[in-house]
């Protein structure tokens, strides 16, 4: 079947676009997270709208499960395809159309965030959402995730900035999903796919909302002597009523790993922690702000605010935050990047608790993350060839999780659950729920052909049918 099935795809896309070959296929073996590793049974890689269609209606044909992958920049093993149908989207990345009035965007999955960024930056717009990686993450992925970033403390995550999509169901049906001028009727099916994480069908076309640049930007750093003092500052700050465009938080390990990169920023290395908040807007008010930001940091035991108001300052600035998980390839040569939100009063107790189990497990834990909203991504850069290091990384990584929903917190803001955060989904939800899960799955891919094995764990799907069990993904942190 898998010979036939072979020379069915290339007449569809071109032999080129056909990979079968274990040396060809290994390149997609991991995701952002190389802690897993599966290797696909063959990748496909489709180059139209059209050919998306006919590559998952041969895919249904014969009954084979697929994975839907973009860059292959996410954080949870959720673009693993494990001896299943890699379907790269890749390929797809046209900025179908620019609608300025209308303030929206036509484009294909396999845009890069930065790009559309760069392309409506002409027109006096941007596509918000900016997660670290945008400079190579994908739209289709990003909707895939619902990915958040920096700036989503203001402007929000993926799901509200898109208003349409295209999608073909596992079955190779297409629909449409929402409306470009949001006015759509009934249940909010798009809500449901943006998110979903490949599990529902696969997008060929995005329409994203599209917002003013803002007149004037000013962007602060803001040092503390510890930790606690700048997630106490967060609370200040966010008490006041202003609504930042962003508040970031580095503690020292990261600052000394980015401040020894190509990335450096000028951040002061003596300190425990630092802000990085920004806000934006119009410039009649915008100094009250900024210095209303300061006072709560200052109040709260900040040694220092600087502001940035030149473009070239702010970029610096902001080039060490969003770089700052490549800094940390400089201290060893794994690395483990978690994701969980807690609620924001809550943070330091939290970074209390993550503190204490590194220090009993013997790890390094360097923090950098959305404070602003509570989202965490404690990351512990360790060598994977280690196994007591692992086995210790690995007991690390479950006690923040279970920390952090021991707090009133989730375990995912923007990474996604894939494989990474199944063994915690019975700890968030009962039974029924999960269950009511996999029945809105079913709506849309009754056979769960469509990523196999993410997301829901297979006990709790207990009418679980598919066509392959769940990823046999090696895992070397354990």
């Amino acid at each position: 079947m898998r010979d036939a099935l072979l020379a069915t795809l290339a007449e569809i896309v071109g032999p080129r676009w056909v990979k079968s070959r274990a040396p060809e296929l290994v390149a997609f073996d991991a995701d952002g997270l190389p802690g897993y590793r599966a290797l696909p049974n063959l990748a496909v890689f489709p180059g139209s709208r059209d050919e998306v269609v006919r590559v998952v209606q041969a895919l249904a044909a014969v009954g084979a499960s697929f994975v839907p992958r973009g860059a292959g920049t996410g954080l949870s093993g959720g673009a693993l395809a494990d001896d299943t149908v890699l379907l790269g989207l890749n390929r797809l990345t046209r900025i179908i159309e620019i609608d300025a009035v209308n303030r929206i965007a036509r484009v294909e999955p396999g845009v890069v965030n930065a790009k559309l960024s760069r392309a409506t930056a002409p027109f006096g717009l941007q596509y918000a959402p900016d997660p670290s990686s945008q400079s190579v993450c994908t739209i289709g992925g990003n909707v895939a995730e619902n990915a958040g970033g920096p700036h989503c403390l203001k402007y929000g995550v993926t799901l509200n900035h898109v208003v349409g999509c295209t999608v073909v169901l596992p079955d190779g049906t297409e629909t449409q999903l929402g409306d470009p001028f949001g006015e759509s009727d009934g249940y909010d099916l798009l809500g449901l796919f943006v998110g979903s994480e490949g599990c529902f069908g696969v997008a060929t076309e995005v329409v994203v909302r599209l917002v003013p640049l803002p007149d004037t930007v000013h962007t602060m750093l803001a040092d503390f002597p510890s930790v606690d003092a700048a997630a106490r500052a967060v609370s200040r700050i966010v008490a006041t009523g202003i609504v930042p465009a962003a508040i970031e938080m580095m503690d020292n390990a990261t600052i000394r790993a980015v401040e020894a990169s190509i990335y450096a920023a000028g951040y002061p290395i003596d300190a425990a922690a630092v802000l990085l908040c920004e806000v934006d807007g119009i410039a009649a008010g915008l100094d009250e702000d900024v210095a209303i930001i300061r006072d709560c940091c200052m109040e709260s035991g900040a040694r220092d605010v600087r502001v940035a108001t030149a473009d070239a300052d702010r970029v610096r600035l902001w080039q060490g935050r969003k770089k700052a998980f490549g800094a940390m390839g400089r201290i060893a040569p794994s690395l483990v990047v978690q994701d969980a939100v807690v609620p924001r009063t809550k943070l330091p107790e939290v970074l209390a608790a993550i503190h204490e189990i590194a220090t009993r497990l013997g790890v390094q834990v360097c923090n950098v993350f959305h404070a602003g909203d509570g989202n965490l991504h404690p990351n512990i850069p360790y060598d994977a060839n280690d196994p007591d290091a692992s086995a210790r990384v690995h007991a690390a990584m479950s006690e923040i999780m279970l920390t952090c929903i021991a707090a009133g917190g989730t375990i995912t803001g923007e990474h996604g659950v894939g494989l990474d955060k199944l063994p915690y989904m019975d700890s968030l939800f009962s039974a029924d729920t999960l269950s009511a899960m996999c029945r809105v799955r079913d709506v849309f891919d009754p056979e769960r052909r469509a990523n196999p094995g993410k997301v829901v764990p297979v006990h709790a799907c207990k009418e679980w049918h598919g066509t392959t069990a769940a990823p046999r993904a090696r895992r070397t942190v354990s």
